[in-house]
């Protein structure tokens, strides 16, 4: 049995937990009923979406872009001395959190640190992450007895996502310090952005973290150049009913009403993506870029974190950060709940589930 790091005991095991995406054009109307399973959306939707991945070979980006931050995690993980494997599952298609679990339990390990590739907090970006792993803890049976799961905490406002993004924000500033910045992020239906953050909270946890971290951003680059940049959040891949109010407003229609106004140069900063996928680059470097040529904006999309080396150096910091919690060694503050600081333990009623009450690993029961 393999034998815990210091740094990162009692954790014998990493494990990378992200959204998936399909790798051949088989692969993609499979994917997508997993993605929408229960939010009854029609056939003729997924079929429209579908020609999405078709029209780039049925591959989305982010299964490569994740085996390449699996990739800068060990080599970060390895230049400290720790020696621990980093697995991978998705939660929408292979490899499965199903096949990571057992995978785990081959490798003969037993408590796993769980990183997920999203950093905010709500429902689509959190709590369902923790209830898919419940899920698949529950699929792989007895067998799976004891072993411990657990979380690090939403990183959003960390070095790990803010880094990236100042040093992005920066450099294309440098190049044209008069360009208007847009940091966009998935929209999402206003409902769930109300009951974003603990259960007790105010909620809009998700849209509040995504401007601490522009505003972040902002002052990071102010004390570089001397230059503060005026950021605006908006959003991208609005689904759902019309009826249904989702966030707004929509990248394409800011495009439109910026150039109105005279702008003539945006940077996009997807900064609710720690990678490249569909979203990105469909919504953005497809549509966002049409919308923009249309009404005479330059338009620069901004690179996302991926496998940047000070990415992964941020995530393993945060892996280091939860095992001495678990340790006994550091003790975060009392309050949490502020925004800044999120636990990696949810508490009970924390970004809910407006469906139905289901289980959910890292946190309280609901």
């Amino acid at each position: 049995m393999p034998t815990p790091s210091s740094a990162l005991d009692p954790y014998d095991g990493v494990l990378l937990v992200s959204f998936g995406g399909p790798e051949s054009p088989e692969e993609v109307i499979p994917f997508l009923e997993r993605v929408t399973a229960g939010k009854g959306v029609p056939r003729e939707r997924l079929e429209v979406v579908a020609e999405h991945y078709l029209a780039r070979g049925g591959v989305s980006p982010i299964n490569a872009e994740n085996r390449r931050l699996k990739a800068a995690l060990e080599a970060e993980l390895a230049g400290r001395g720790i020696v621990i494997p980093v697995l991978w599952g998705n939660r929408n298609s292979d490899p499965s959190l199903v096949a990571a679990l057992h995978d785990t339990l081959d490798r003969g390990l037993t408590a796993l640190l769980v990183v997920l590739t999203s950093a905010y907090s709500s429902y689509s970006s959190c709590r369902q992450y923790r209830e898919n792993l419940a899920d698949a803890l529950a699929a792989v049976g007895p067998a799976a007895d004891g072993l411990v799961l657990d979380k690090i905490r939403p990183y959003a406002l960390t070095p790990a996502l803010a880094g990236p993004w100042t040093r992005a924000v920066a450099s294309a500033l440098r190049d044209d310090p008069t360009a208007y910045l847009l940091g966009v992020t998935h929209s999402i239906p206003e409902a769930m952005n109300d009951t974003s953050g603990p259960g007790d909270g105010d909620g809009g946890l998700y849209v509040e973290q995504h401007l601490r971290l522009l505003d972040a951003v902002a002052s990071a680059v102010a004390e570089e150049s001397g230059h503060r940049p005026a950021p605006e959040l908006v959003f991208c891949s609005r689904s759902g009913p019309p009826h249904q109010p989702w966030l707004e407003p929509d990248v394409n229609d800011r495009l439109r009403e910026l150039a109105a106004q005279g702008v003539r140069h945006v940077l996009l900063a997807p900064i609710g993506f720690v990678s490249d996928h569909m979203e990105v680059i469909q919504d953005l470097d497809t549509e966002a870029a049409a919308t923009a040529a249309s009404v005479g904006l330059r338009l620069t999309r901004l690179p996302t974190p991926g496998s940047d080396p000070a990415f992964a150096r941020g995530l393993v910091d945060l892996c280091e950060e939860r095992a001495a919690q678990t340790r006994g060694e550091l003790l975060l503050p009392a309050r949490v709940d502020d925004g800044d600081l999120r636990p990696a333990h949810c508490a009970a009623g924390c970004c809910p589930n407006l469906r139905e009450v289901r289980d959910a690993l890292c946190g309280e029961a609901p």
